[in-house]
């Protein structure tokens, strides 16, 4: 049975938007590492390499082994890399030299997005970020389960 990969893409989801705006963005940042056209066997193409790695991020797979599993046995991962399957060392590689352009496309998004009235321009937050507090996490949690102070 033939499989169309896009058609794995639903429109209005976060893989849609992230196919998409991807193809969209001036990705220069990343194309100097991956020009190898005289030596080597061809790159991964660092759009989708991108694709891959926001996405898995977007899902909370951040090792670059779980990402290359998940981009050889998860049908939208296959359909946003178009059945490319990189190795975890590529990927890990590709992370850790692209701090500088993975900053750039960040900017380019907020652009983006502000463009489109999607954002407020009030509050901007990144999750997951730990912040020092006095506070004890396990107090917190056993307050929000509903379970007894100790």
């Amino acid at each position: 049975m033939p499989l169309v990969l896009e058609g794995q893409l639903l429109p209005g989801s976060l893989v849609h938007a992230a196919y998409h705006l991807v193809d969209a963005l001036d990705l220069f940042g990343f194309a100097s590492h991956y020009q190898n056209d005289l030596t080597g066997a061809t790159a991964h193409a660092p759009s989708m390499l991108l694709k891959a790695v926001l996405l898995a991020y977007s899902r909370g797979i951040v090792s670059s082994r779980a990402i290359e599993r998940t981009c050889r046995d998860n049908a939208l991962f296959i359909a946003i890399n178009g059945d490319a399957k990189p190795h975890f060392t590529t990927i890990a590689d590709f992370v850790s030299r692209s701090r500088d352009g993975i900053a750039s496309v960040f900017a380019q998004v907020l652009a983006i997005l502000d463009k489109e009235g999607l954002i407020g321009r009030e509050m901007f937050a990144i999750d997951g970020v730990k912040l020092p507090g006095n506070a004890s996490k396990y107090r917190f949690a056993a307050e929000r389960l509903g379970l007894p102070r100790d």
